[in-house]
């Protein structure tokens, strides 16, 4: 347990780590590559080497180099595991690998945490069944753990509900190319946090494979392409940089936060509009995009497809005039915590009133007072909160190290932020 210091911070510009979400498809594209790749900038936390750790156990060669990571690709071959594959509280691991376990030899096992064997994964073991994949969830409740049976895949139409997690599509389109047939995918509901499903056409089109696409309904990706092995770069992540957008926007202070792009294909560098909603001052740079706080107003915005910043969101109206409504978030039950219950609970302890119904949550400004944060282990609530720390005296965050699982140098760039 840490006390966040409730100290004078200063205008900056700092620097966070490269996309999660990126480094866990660019690990698995690389792997499944024709060649060596080199990964420069990727996330190296906890969820990203357990997706690394996973793919050395199917048999890719991973080294670390000074710039990221060295990986070798076999094509789209991978060796037999019988060692069960644990990936934690890992969410995007799991989904993802899930697939891909698909295109190896023999059974894959995968395991997780106790609350990985609460999330729900049921929809894509069924969409791998219809193309003739051997996909079963070990405990018969649609969660992991997870048995896969590799071998080829001869691909064809697919049918995938995507209305808990868009990862679920992005798992079979990674696998795609490497199908006899290719895949021919309708989303038959969804799918929530669109922009997650661009970052992995993103990353597709980037290592050579074409996607066909009607808008997000309907995907289709030859078979027989193979990932091209080449230099790729890691861009910063966004969901990383709004923690401190966030601190600026509380604070009143200038915060620039390196090297992302008005462009990127990440959902949540739109949080910044957001925040220019509620009376933030916003500059789209030539090297990163800086955000100015001011008064705050709520607003009532659709969170649908930035899930990972409705904890930040949510700290951020805690300050703000009047009642703020983030809709259409029930995915957020889902994640590493129960998020909508998590936020709603921690905020009430800090006196500001927030509730949450099936699809919304609400949270009325007021004057936030110390409190004992609950993490949940959940590394998306200890950021968010620590934020508020910096105006509110008395905030102290419970299992501070669980940010290693996306940010393990957090802390430090976080405490660089006060002025000496």
């Amino acid at each position: 347990m840490i006390e966040v210091k409730n100290r004078k911070i200063k205008n900056i510009s700092i620097n966070v780590p490269g996309s999660k979400s990126y480094t866990h498809r660019m690990l698995i594209a690389a792997s499944l590559s024709d060649g060596v790749c080199i990964i420069s900038n990727p996330l190296k936390s906890e969820d990203t080497i357990f997706t690394k750790n996973a793919l050395q156990k199917m048999g890719i060669k991973i080294k670390d180099h000074e710039k990221g990571f060295i990986i070798h690709g076999t094509g789209g071959r991978l060796s037999p595991c019988s060692d069960r594959i644990d990936l934690e509280n890992s969410g995007t691991s799991m989904r993802l690998l899930t697939s891909v376990a698909a295109l190896g030899e023999g059974e894959y096992l995968l395991t997780g945490s106790d609350r990985m064997q609460q999330r729900p994964i049921k929809d894509l073991l069924d969409a791998l069944n219809q193309i003739g994949v051997d996909a079963l969830s070990v405990g018969n409740n649609g969660c992991p753990p997870v048995k896969i049976q590799g071998g080829n895949i001869f691909g064809g139409k697919v049918s995938v509900n995507c209305n808990i997690s868009s990862q679920f599509l992005s798992s079979l389109l990674l696998i795609a190319p490497y199908t006899e047939n290719g895949l021919d995918i309708t989303v038959s509901k969804g799918p929530v946090s669109k922009p997650y499903v661009d970052m992995t056409v993103d990353i597709m089109n980037k290592f050579g494979v074409k996607v066909v696409r009607t808008n997000y309904s309907r995907f289709i990706i030859d078979g027989r392409q193979k990932y091209k092995s080449g230099d790729y770069s890691v861009e910063p992540d966004c969901s990383q940089a709004s923690y401190f957008w966030a601190a600026a926007a509380i604070s009143g202070k200038t915060i620039k936060v390196m090297g992302i792009s008005k462009d990127s294909a990440q959902g949540d560098v739109r949080f910044v509009e957001i925040l220019e909603k509620m009376g933030c001052n916003i500059d789209y740079e030539h090297d990163g995009i800086s955000v100015s706080g001011a008064n705050l107003c709520a607003v009532e915005v659709d969170m649908a497809d930035m899930p990972d910043v409705v904890p930040t969101l949510s700290v951020v109206a805690a300050f703000a005039k009047g009642v703020t409504t983030i809709k259409n978030v029930a995915h957020l039950k889902a994640k590493e915590s129960d998020r909508l219950e998590a936020v709603a609970a921690e905020l009430s302890k800090m006196g500001i009133k927030a509730h949450y119904n099936d699809r919304d949550l609400f949270i009325t400004g007021g004057v936030p007072n110390g409190a004992l944060i609950e993490t949940y282990n959940d590394h998306r609530i200890a950021m968010s909160f620590a934020v508020a720390g910096l105006m509110v005296p008395g905030i102290f965050i419970k299992n501070e190290t669980c940010v290693d699982k996306s940010f393990p140098g957090f802390w430090n760039v976080f405490n660089g932020l006060y002025d000496k």
